[in-house]
């Protein structure tokens, strides 16, 4: 991995959209974030933000059921000039759970799909996975199915916090056992403290392109 260090200085919430003609107009890199319902998606946005309350958190699986776009800027120095670089953080509805009918379930999941398979700007998928527990049905379902679309992939375990210090080594080990995962592409993540954030600040923008078009801005 890269050693040069970024942070998130900055976000703001832009845009929910269930169609294509609801997404931000202007054009510039995303970072997808999806899991299963309550694995802690918002609370690992406000994290990285350090903005509390930017993305609605809930303890109610399904609550979400929108594509939340967040414009998130990122900074570092390069030579001693700051550099910046702004991409968005795409909050997708949780998997597995959803207070809805049937059919709007499956129209729910359908905008999904769309999104995944139709983004030009999409340069990461960030999966997030709740640690505590084996990988479930659908967490590997969605793994493959985006391996099978050819997206980068980052694991997160979630939710660290809950396991002791060899609670959490065997369930990393049981999950890059599982995935077949090397270490440069899965991180534990603990929200309330902000374990790794800065470590999961500079894997994402190793993925995205700054100093490329208008997406950064030297101060």
């Amino acid at each position: 991995m890269a050693t040069t260090q970024w942070d998130i200085v900055g976000g703001e919430y832009i845009a929910s959209a269930v169609k294509a003609t609801q997404y931000p107009e202007d054009t510039i890199e995303e970072v997808a974030f999806i899991g299963r319902s309550n694995v802690g998606k918002s609370s690992l946005l406000n994290s990285l933000a350090r903005r509390k309350g930017l993305a609605r958190v809930s303890s109610s699986p399904g609550k979400t059921q929108t594509i939340n776009f967040y414009a998130f800027q990122a900074k570092r120095n390069e030579e001693n000039q700051p550099l910046r670089h702004t991409f968005y953080a795409v909050d997708l509805p949780g998997y597995g759970f959803a207070r809805t009918s049937k059919g709007n379930k499956n129209e729910w999941s359908a905008f999904i799909c769309k999104y995944m398979e139709n983004s030009r700007d999409l340069k990461l998928v960030c999966l997030l996975m709740d640690i505590r527990h084996a990988p479930m049905d659908s967490d590997i379902d969605c793994y493959q199915w985006l391996l099978a679309l050819g997206l980068p992939i980052l694991v997160i375990l979630t939710k660290s916090d809950k396991l002791n210090k060899s609670a959490v080594i065997s369930q990393l080990a049981l999950y890059k056992k599982t995935f077949g995962l090397d270490d440069d592409h899965i991180l534990t993540y603990t929200s309330t403290a902000h374990t790794n954030r800065r470590d999961l600040i500079n894997r994402i923008m190793t993925y995205l392109e700054p100093g490329k078009g208008s997406a950064q801005a030297r101060e």
